[in-house]
């Protein structure tokens, strides 16, 4: 059999692997019942559900067409994991506001980068995780450093 479509069968391959791993962390939790959920329970079924959707990725990867795999975005990928890490430095230490700002920018910047989308997508996406986090949910974030 031929692979005709890279990218399903190995977001598939990702799928069972994440799964896998999930299944294989949560073995040394106790598992509890349908009622009564231990810890394990959850991690569990999510690796069984994770695995049997990679299956079924991975088997429509001999089935349809595809385009094949690109180049690996490296600069997408830096940016990103400096966002995230720059995000969880800066919550507690600048706020929750200003910390957002960066991982948005630091997200757009990856791609093409226009500054009035990034400028208006980061002003709509601040209120919604102000007002989804800090009056939704409550959490004690500070708004800014001085605050």
């Amino acid at each position: 059999m031929k692979i005709t479509s890279q990218e399903n069968f190995w977001s598939g391959v990702m799928f069972i692997t994440f799964g896998l791993a999930a299944i294989f962390i949560a073995q040394d939790y106790p598992f509890g019942s349908s009622s009564r959920m231990g810890p394990g329970y959850f991690p569990t079924w999510l690796g069984i559900i994770l695995t049997l959707l990679g299956i079924a990725i991975s088997v429509t990867g001999f089935k349809v067409q595809g385009e094949g795999i690109g180049k690996f975005a490296w600069k997408a990928m830096a940016f990103l994991s400096t966002a995230f890490v720059l995000f969880g430095w800066a919550i507690d230490r600048i706020g929750f506001v200003p910390a957002m700002f960066i991982i948005i920018f630091l997200a757009a910047a990856g791609r093409d980068f226009r500054i009035k989308e990034v400028l208006v997508s980061s002003i709509v996406l601040v209120i919604g995780c102000w007002a989804l986090f800090i009056k939704g949910l409550e959490l004690p974030f500070p708004l800014f450093w001085w605050r």
